[in-house]
């Protein structure tokens, strides 16, 4: 199951750096990251964001969230669909991570 998680988590890598450039150049937000590096800081978070996932955000996801900073959390949040995320479970990851953020306006 680990060699298939990282297959796919691979392939949804590679699908989402075509992205990155137009995700950067189009954001209003202030993210000094582009999305697919802002994605990559955010892999420790993927049990926690996972469709119907009962899992709390480990420390080493909250700390991520941390370092990522709510614009770029939300340029994520609001770029093309990321395969195996639930948008809802991340938009509550700050809160369960006591991070200070205003929360993102989804779809926006």
């Amino acid at each position: 199951m680990s060699r298939n998680m990282t297959s796919t988590t691979v392939v949804m890598l590679v699908l989402l750096i075509t992205c990155s450039a137009v995700m950067k150049e189009s954001s209003a937000h202030s993210c000094s990251s582009t999305f697919f590096s802002a994605l990559i800081q955010l892999i420790p978070c993927r049990a926690s964001v996972a469709p119907f996932s009962p899992m709390p955000p480990t420390e080493a996801c909250c700390a991520s969230i941390k370092a990522l900073g709510q614009p770029c959390l939300c340029v994520l949040i609001n770029g093309p669909p990321i395969s195996g995320v639930d948008r809802n479970m991340a938009l509550q990851l700050p809160d369960k991570c006591t991070a200070n953020f205003e929360p993102c306006e989804f779809g926006k």
